[in-house]
């Protein structure tokens, strides 16, 4: 589904959800792997203007880059996640508070560093000219209201190819992702939030892919349904978790069904049916030597936001030649550290706050609901 200039393969990832500490999984590590598939895609986009020599379009016979793939684990880790969250307390003002910080506190830095450090040092206008623009308040005002669409800042281009003058191409999911969170919230409210809903919800997302070309009359709500059965699956996995077996053998047999559906050409379409297995049995493992966050902390939403970015970056200090493989690596010796502090300094701080506002005691969650 092609709605933004530089293609359905630059679907970056849907935003990451926080680690919770009560529970030793391997979310954050898996979340990581995401973050960083999605920089490997678009290290090739940046560099070259095209991702067409990207390694997984070849191994998935041109279907899609491997940063594509990387967005369906996140939607479904999200489905999963953030389900649970609702079900677990089906409060509808603390949930949006906690969707809102954390989302917003790390993303306004990320516009304020973008807007006034990363733009001043590459505009071929003078600072005076910059700050003056109407342009980079335009950059400002709609990614504030989670534009899909990617505005420039005034003289700012990082390389003279297709995507050369877009600053953060990674934000355009978050309207979506909202829409998602939405959609959890409603169904909760209508006591929906049950396992035929979800169900229902992953036919409704494949379909769509499926007749991905007569979505576009629909605008937001056409985008949100290709992306509807990635976390839905991870909603469904919610209530099927405690039904299923997670045993190496099974998750081998869902890794060849995947593997089925590349030979297929029908791997986008039916990811949800084995991918969200894959991922929930893989994420609610425990694995210590995985553990990274333990140490370094959530990196992977920094990573999110800062990576495309620092990939610019990279590629203007080499005058628009760096080799896909140069700005990738330069980019995550950048985008690392900004994330680290993003999640220490902003991130986390913005989390526990929402942690301690005071709330009214959870209502129960019937047992019908959850079924």
């Amino acid at each position: 589904m092609a709605v933004i200039p530089f293609g359905a393969s630059a679907r970056v990832a849907s935003i990451p959800q926080s680690r919770t500490a009560e529970r030793a999984n391997n979310f954050d590590a898996l979340r990581l792997v995401a973050a960083l598939s999605v920089m490997f895609s678009h290290s090739f986009l940046i560099a070259e203007g095209s991702e067409a020599h990207e390694w997984f379009v070849r191994l998935s016979g041109n279907q899609c880059v491997l940063g594509l793939a990387g967005v369906f684990v996140f939607f479904v880790i999200s489905g999963y996640l953030v389900t649970g969250s609702y079900c677990r307390r089906p409060e509808p003002g603390r949930f949006a508070l906690h969707r809102v910080l954390r989302i917003y506190p790390g993303l306004i830095v990320n516009l304020l560093v973008c807007a006034f450090v990363l733009g001043p040092l590459v505009t071929s206008l003078s600072w005076h000219e910059y700050l003056g623009s109407g342009k980079l308040y335009d950059y400002l005002g709609q990614y504030a209201v989670l534009t899909p669409r990617s505005p420039a800042l005034p003289g700012v281009t990082f390389a003279d190819n297709g995507v050369g003058n877009i600053v953060n191409g990674s934000l355009w999911t978050l309207r979506y992702e909202v829409m998602m969170y939405a959609m959890v919230l409603l169904l909760g409210l209508a006591g929906l939030l049950r396992l035929s809903t979800t169900l229902f919800l992953t036919a409704l997302g494949i379909t769509a892919v499926a007749f991905e070309k007569s979505l576009k009359p629909f605008g937001d709500f056409g985008e949100m349904a290709w992306l509807l059965g990635f976390f839905a699956s991870g909603m469904a996995m919610h209530f099927l978790r405690p039904r299923l077996s997670f045993r190496w053998p099974y998750m081998l047999l869902a890794l060849a069904v995947l593997a089925g559906f590349v030979w297929l050409h029908v791997f986008i379409m039916l990811f949800p049916l084995a991918g969200a297995y894959l991922v929930i049995g893989f994420a609610t493992r425990h694995d210590p030597g995985l553990d990274y966050s333990r140490h370094l902390g959530d990196l992977s939403y920094g990573l999110y936001i800062y990576g495309w970015p620092a990939e610019n970056l990279v590629a203007w200090l080499a005058h628009g030649h760096a080799a896909w493989w140069q700005v990738f690596l330069g980019a995550v010796a950048v985008a690392g550290p900004l994330a680290y502090l993003s999640w220490h300094l902003v991130e986390k701080r913005a989390i526990a706050w929402g942690r301690r506002r005071p709330t009214h005691e959870a209502m129960p969650y019937s047992q019908s609901t959850a079924s």
